[in-house]
């Protein structure tokens, strides 16, 4: 029965991550209730995204939505953060983790009413000061933590004024990246539970395939007040988790 129910848990975490990130909010919990072990769960959601993040980005290529030349340097770099993150995550304590996060979310917040992108923009994804930084320091994070990372992705799009379609496909590719780095790490460290990350990993590839169908169809007007309450969910899970 708990296959089952991790299909589907890993059906509507990646519909909704790719739509505007925060999958997490739905599959780490919902892992952690059926009694997987949080270093288990981890693991088995950064390999599952792994697969499921290059699914929904290849899907949008293939669309002609983005270009692999304009996209292609965002592997490495968040690569890099993945890894960075894998190796940092054994160094810091979990309530260290919980105090970056909620303080990256309430930023990215908080920036949303202040800044005038709308995903409406046409701007070519190019290597700046902004964007460089940006990937790697969110890769690092999603190697840390994770939940939240592509939500503050898509934030990170925003403001380099990325239409919303596109910012899907590299926030996919960006996500495959990190998330490659840091599976690494937990299947170095013996942690994957193979027969239940096979079957979240089932569930997230169709998550994704139905995310970036979903995307297509949305308008761009409606991503801002649907990432604020992805974001306003985040913070108040990582609050109470930090509570108990």
């Amino acid at each position: 029965m708990d296959y089952v129910v991790l299909f589907f848990i890993g059906l509507l975490a990646t519909t909704v991550g790719t739509l505007a990130g925060g999958g997490g909010l739905i599959s780490l919990p919902a892992m952690l209730l059926l009694g997987i072990p949080i270093h288990s769960a981890i693991g088995a959601n950064k390999v599952s995204n792994t697969v499921s993040s290059f699914s929904s980005f290849y899907i949008l290529l293939k669309h002609k939505k983005i270009s692999m030349r304009e996209s292609v340097w965002v592997i490495p770099i968040s690569l890099l953060g993945g890894v960075t993150g894998g190796f940092i995550a054994t160094k810091l304590s979990a309530e260290n983790l919980y105090v970056v996060a909620i303080i990256l979310l309430s930023f990215a917040f908080v920036s949303s009413f202040l800044g005038k992108g709308s995903f409406s923009g046409e701007e070519t994804l190019a290597l700046n000061k902004v964007s460089v930084p940006g990937l790697y320091s969110i890769g690092i994070y999603d190697g840390v933590f994770g939940p939240g990372q592509g939500t503050l992705l898509f934030y990170l799009f925003n403001y380099l004024d990325v239409a919303y379609i596109r910012a899907v496909g590299y926030v996919r590719l960006a996500t495959f990246s990190s998330c490659f780095g840091a599976a690494i790490t937990y299947i170095a460290a013996g942690t994957i539970v193979w027969p239940l990350t096979i079957v979240l990993m089932a569930g997230s590839i169709s998550g994704a395939q139905l995310g970036v169908r979903f995307a297509e169809k949305l308008n761009p007007k409606y991503v801002k007040p649907l990432l604020r309450i992805v974001t306003v969910l985040l913070i108040l899970q990582i609050i109470f988790d930090n509570s108990r």
